[in-house]
Parts: structure tokens; sequence; C-alpha cells
């Protein structure tokens, strides 16, 4: 039955599945031996000595955990065979790349003003950061180092912005929550999501490691792009 189902899911959506599949399995038997791919291919920042250019678009095929990758993959399942049948391949591939480009510049840019702001005060502990270092007896140089050398990984970014499109085309569709069991219209999803999103990053609470402004971006570059094709005559929700 499910193999099936996944058989007659469109072309771009299918593919997304297998190759974040592939990425995970390839990430879990490489750790095994001493090989972390969140090196290589998850987003680090600028700063960073590890960081490169292509991690902008193979972030969104990395993730930290099972849960991670299959809550990320369901969405990608329910929300993206909808807006694929309703795009067609290109159109969809397009959008689910932008979001998740434009969420990792977001949420970057969020990064770097915390980095900015550190580094103004603190100078000194720039240098120690830049190779993964800090000093042990200050909090803001932990911090500092934290925020240059912690990676952000998964298609959350891209994701959300499939959820904000899916609410936006069928705002008045009834979809069941996993937690609670409940009912809920696409459209109240949608802006609960996003207030969630932006009261977590706001709040940055210690310990959290959720990239949360990385999905409020998805959403508003989501909304952009939307708007930009719908004034451009292309009439897609």
């Amino acid at each position: 039955m499910i193999g099936q189902r996944f058989n007659h899911l469109p072309n771009v959506v299918k593919n997304l599945l297998i190759i974040n599949g592939l990425f995970f399995l390839a990430k879990a038997t490489l750790i095994s031996k001493g090989i972390n791919l969140d090196k290589w291919f998850a987003l680090h920042q600028f700063q960073s000595q590890d960081f490169m250019p292509h991690q902008l678009v193979t972030h969104m095929f990395m993730h930290g955990n099972l849960s991670h990758l299959l809550f990320n993959m369901l969405s990608l399942w329910i929300f993206g065979k909808t807006l694929e049948n309703v795009w067609g391949q290109k159109r969809f591939l397009t959008y689910y790349i932008i979001t998740g480009l434009g969420a990792a510049l977001i949420y970057t840019s969020y990064m770097q003003f915390q980095i900015a702001d550190l580094a103004q005060t603190n100078p000194e502990y720039m240098d120690l950061a830049k190779k993964g270092m800090f000093n042990i007896y200050d909090e803001n140089s932990k911090k500092l180092s934290s925020l240059v050398n912690t990676p952000m990984l998964g298609a959350s970014g891209a994701v959300y912005g499939l959820l904000l499109a899916f609410g936006m085309l069928f705002p008045n569709s009834v979809l069941m929550l996993l937690f609670p069991p409940i009912p809920i219209k696409a459209k109240y999803l949608v802006i609960g999501l996003a207030l969630i999103a932006l009261f977590s990053g706001i709040s940055n609470v210690p310990g959290d490691n959720i990239a949360h402004f990385a999905h409020l971006g998805g959403m508003i570059i989501g909304v952009i792009l939307l708007k930009y094709w719908k004034n451009n005559g292309d009439i897609y929700y």
C-alpha cells in the first residue's frame, strides 16, 4: 500500500524524498567511521572555517536525527504533492529551492546580527571563535564561539514555505493535527505556526537549537514569491 502511494507521488516530491533519505543514510553510515557529513553539507556561518558556499543549498538535505527527517518528509509528502500537482514540476521545484535559500539567508542574517553584537563588545574573542575555540572563563566567548560554529541543517525552511503556500491556496481546507489530534483550517494553522516561530525566535531560550527564524523566513519568502507571481499575471493561488 505504501509502495503504491509512493509510486503515484509527483516526480519532484518523490525525488526530494529519495535524496533526503539517501543523505540521512549516508550520514548515519559514515558517522560510525568518524566522518561527519555536517562538516561539508550543513550550513555554517561565514566566519567559520567550515563554511562553503554550496552549503546554502545542501543544508536542505541534511537532518539532525530521524524524528527531524520524518517530520519534514511527512510534511513534504502531504503538502508538496498537492502543490506540485497544482503548479507543475518546474514551478514547484523553483518555489521549494527559493524558499529554502531565502530561509537560510534570513536565519543567517539574524545570526550575523548576534555575532556582530558580541564581536563588537568582545573583539578579542572573534579570532578564537573562528578557530572553534573560546575562553572557558567568559560566557560571552562561549556564546560567540557557539554562534559561529553551530551549523544549521534541515529542510524546515522550505517545508514551512510549502505550508504557507498550501494555506494560501487552500485556506479553508481542514487538517488534522497530530498533537493534539484536533481539526484546524489551513489558514489558522499557518498563522499559528508563524506566530510560534516568531515568538520562539525572539525568546531565544538557552538550549533551544531550533532555527525558528529559518521557519519564519521560509514563510516570508513564500509570501513574497507568491505575490510576485500573482502581480506578473501568474495565478497560483
